[in-house]
């Protein structure tokens, strides 16, 4: 089927993508490209281009390297040594056409791109999301007793969003204790005491107490807060990660601070729920996206958008390590989200006008917005 308006508009749209991480700056062999493919293992006999997002790559990443479309895995992995980590980024970078990058910076098991590398590499602008936990566990490697913990915390977290080009705070609460938490901000004595028997044993912040007080100190920093959601590697407990979990957390923070729900697969359905009754509420479905693929993200995106509100919806990649990632999420979040807004433009259950405005919000827009980035347009009616 022929491209529609739509889809024309979406494929020249300058994205701003809200969540991503760094590229990876070292070259890679094929057992360190598979593990960057997956959030689960690289199991023995079991390739990960052998999945959704493994053809995904050979399909729509490949003809960026100068190969045929399915080019087969080996080949694929020595055109990508024979260019080299730098030409790689760079190509996949700058194919994503997003203008605006907001990077997490505190995952990088690997070498990877600062926001200013990234930036530099994609011609783009970047900007810095602090992680909370990586705050947390510095105050703790740097010594401090437990009933100064969280003096220490939060003096350190107003520091850490203070530094130039830092638009927002994310947590992985998600991976270290669940959203099933007292939403209630816990007492002084409840933090010290939690402070002490975390300090004691060292490791990832995974304490809930201590977690709770993480997410309160976020609502009291004022700034845009990422919460992972849903689908992620082996430490998630799927059933413990639903955002509908964080309801009555949702409920006493109401009117504060903007939260971002990522990722959110399976759970799309549940996160356009709690978009459509709490103000300050917004999704992505990025992660999800490249993973299916572009031939997938549609249906994904449907069910994200039967009740989300259209000043909700932002685009992220979730691109982590590999720059295929960034081509390919927003490679499937252009054509998924195109062809559903055609498709509704040629049942006229939607305007043309109204469509290409939905799509300009959702890709660029409403992250402007609720980031407060510059370059906004004055009327984003």
């Amino acid at each position: 089927m022929a491209a529609g308006p739509v889809h024309e508009r979406l494929a020249a749209l300058d994205l701003v993508d809200h969540h991503c991480h760094g590229a990876v700056t070292e070259d890679l062999d094929r057992t360190g490209f598979e593990a960057l493919l997956t959030e689960g293992e690289a199991w023995p006999g079991v390739s990960p281009f052998d999945s959704p997002v493994g053809l995904a790559v050979r399909r729509h990443c490949a003809p960026l390297l100068d190969l045929p479309r399915h080019a087969p895995a080996d080949a694929y992995l020595a055109r990508r040594a024979e260019l080299g980590a730098a030409e790689v980024n760079r190509r996949f970078l700058r194919a994503a056409g997003a203008g605006v990058f907001c990077v997490d910076t505190g995952f990088a098991p690997h070498p990877v791109t600062g926001p200013a590398e990234l930036a530099a590499a994609a011609g783009a602008t970047a900007y810095e999301v602090v992680r909370l936990e990586g705050v947390a566990e510095a105050v703790a490697a740097g010594g401090v007793e437990p009933d100064a913990y969280a003096q220490a915390f939060r003096a350190a977290a107003w520091e850490a969003v203070g530094r130039p080009g830092v638009v927002g705070v994310k947590s992985v609460a998600a991976y270290r204790t669940g959203f099933d938490l007292d939403p209630a901000r816990p007492s002084p004595a409840e933090v010290t005491r939690a402070a002490g028997h975390w300090l004691a044993r060292g490791g990832r912040l995974d304490d809930p107490v201590l977690v709770r007080e993480l997410l309160w100190t976020a609502v009291d920093l004022g700034r845009p807060l990422q919460l992972h959601t849903g689908f992620g590697d082996s430490d998630i407990r799927m059933h413990r990660v639903d955002p509908t979990l964080l309801t009555d957390w949702l409920h006493l923070t109401a009117g504060t601070i903007p939260v971002l729900l990522l990722h959110c697969w399976p759970y799309q359905r549940q996160a356009a729920y709690l978009s459509a009754v709490f103000e300050r509420v917004h999704l992505d479905v990025g992660l999800t996206l490249h993973h299916v693929g572009p031939a997938r993200a549609g249906a994904v995106l449907a069910e994200a958008l039967e009740i989300t509100p259209f000043r909700k919806l932002l685009y992220s990649s979730d691109a982590c390590g590999v720059a295929e990632f960034h081509h390919l999420g927003a490679l499937a979040f252009r054509r998924g989200l195109a062809g559903l807004l055609q498709e509704r433009v040629d049942a006229d259950e939607v305007s043309l006008p109204d469509a290409l405005r939905l799509a300009r919000w959702a890709g660029r827009d409403n992250a402007r917005r609720v980031y407060g980035l510059p370059g906004g347009p004055a009327d984003d009616g």
